[in-house]
């Protein structure tokens, strides 16, 4: 049985340093007592924070600590919504964003999850950065988008023609929201959600599809354990993109996932019950092999 009350009073937030001197919001919940490890979580375009409590409520009874940030331009962070300057905003925030749980959680091991456009910009960082991502237990990729997106081919040909001249060009991106979940009271919520958005930008589109396609070419490079879990009815991020990338790593330790009848947001669908164990199996698992490692 949780207990909310518990999980209110360990909840934490505050603000980073991003790229650039830009105050970032984040909030934290961590369990009483001891620590055993640590989930990073960045969210989707759109999304914020506050859209993972499934996950925060399952993971602090096992005495997971939870992170999660805003990403510029979304939530409750500053930024034009949906606009980045450049891809490396993203990646050096997340940086920042890891250092500071690395100065909170001293010698803790860290696992990074990110979902949607998040899951882009976590494999990105590790191919990125293999030394620093040698650091971190593992990532794990919710219905990451690294295939064919649920956005008009018309609406991609507009941000990649206007990212130049005006970057700054915004345009709904016209994702039904009936996509995100089976579940209407989920729906019914996300519609309700102030700190939501569905704006997108020329130039955040030149650049997700950019790092997108390098992610891809460089999939053999990968090196850290890696879990994917795709809803195979997911239609703002085609499965057939994951299977692909999955194909292509050469690392071992590596898994994917796929739930035939689920939708994009996998982590409050019907089945999210599933998925979560699913989840926590992998983490115990590399939590397992991270204390057989140190004992020998």
């Amino acid at each position: 049985m949780i207990d909310h009350n518990a999980l209110v009073a360990s909840r934490r937030e505050g603000t980073f340093k991003g790229i650039g001197g830009l105050d970032l919001y984040y909030q934290s919940w961590c369990p009483e007592g001891k620590v055993r490890g640590v989930l990073a979580v960045i969210h989707g375009l759109g999304g914020h924070s506050g859209r993972y409590i499934n996950i925060v409520q399952h993971l602090i009874p096992l005495k997971y600590a939870v992170y999660a940030l805003d990403l510029r331009g979304h939530g409750r962070s500053p930024g034009q919504r949906g606009y980045i300057n450049a891809w490396n905003e993203f990646r050096e925030d997340l940086r920042a964003f890891l250092q500071l749980i690395q100065i909170q959680q001293l010698e803790c091991p860290i696992f990074l999850l990110g979902h949607s456009l998040g899951a882009i910009i976590i494999l990105d960082y590790i191919l990125r950065y293999p030394k620093d991502a040698s650091t971190l237990q593992g990532a794990i990729a919710l219905a990451p988008t690294l295939g064919k997106v649920g956005v008009s081919s018309l609406r991609v040909l507009i941000g990649k023609m206007l990212s130049r001249v005006w970057p700054r060009f915004s345009l709904n991106t016209g994702i039904d929201i009936s996509a995100a979940s089976r579940d209407q009271q989920i729906l019914a919520a996300y519609a309700q959600d102030t700190l939501r958005h569905t704006r997108a930008t020329a130039r955040l589109a030149t650049e997700f599809f950019a790092t997108v396609d390098w992610i891809n070419a460089h999939a053999a490079d990968w090196q850290l354990p890696l879990l994917i879990l795709h809803g195979g009815a997911d239609r703002v991020a085609l499965p057939a993109g994951s299977d692909i990338f999955y194909q292509r790593l050469t690392c071992s330790d590596k898994l994917r996932i796929e739930y035939p009848e689920a939708y994009h947001e996998i982590q409050s669908d019907l089945n999210y019950q599933e998925v979560l164990a699913d989840l926590e199996h992998w983490l115990e698992q590399h939590l397992s092999n991270r204390r057989s490692h140190l004992e020998k």
